[in-house]
């Protein structure tokens, strides 16, 4: 009898945990259409994070250590619209949706992050594995912002 609740315990806790990085950060939004709209509107720029959610060892860390904190989505959404678009091993449909993404920004791996212009103009893009610490990633955006804005 413990073995089967320690059985049950052990996979009701992997499946609230897939279930938890499944989904979205508090703070995201997943159309990147309607992000280039708000973009516009609130005069910012947009940030896409491609990613593998349930199965990519640097986008889980990235997600846990950076992309869910309140310190990143707080000082980040001042400046950006914070788009994720997800491929992840356990929902195929998001995956396949987000596919002629990933297609017509010619991704090679993950997690990518691509900085647009409200318009839609890409000013750079990296890995987002390269700054896994809040401080760094937001530093290295500040620092793309002001390239932008002196090109």
């Amino acid at each position: 009898m413990k073995a089967i609740t320690w059985l049950a315990a052990v996979t009701c806790g992997a499946a609230l945990t897939a279930t938890a990085f499944a989904s979205t950060p508090e703070g995201w939004t997943t159309d990147l259409d309607k992000a280039f709209e708000k973009a516009k509107a609130e005069k910012k720029s947009v940030l896409v994070e491609f990613t593998g959610s349930d199965w990519c060892p640097p986008c889980i860390a990235m997600r846990k250590n950076v992309f869910s904190t309140k310190e990143f989505v707080t000082a980040a959404s001042k400046k950006y619209i914070l788009v994720e678009l997800d491929f992840p091993k356990g929902d195929p449909a998001v995956a396949e949706k987000n596919q002629p993404f990933a297609e017509k920004y010619k991704i090679e791996g993950f997690p990518t992050v691509i900085l647009f212009t409200p318009e839609g103009k890409e000013f750079t893009r990296f890995f987002a594995s390269e700054f896994p610490k809040t401080a760094d990633f937001l530093g290295h955006l500040d620092k793309a912002l002001e390239k932008k804005n002196l090109d």
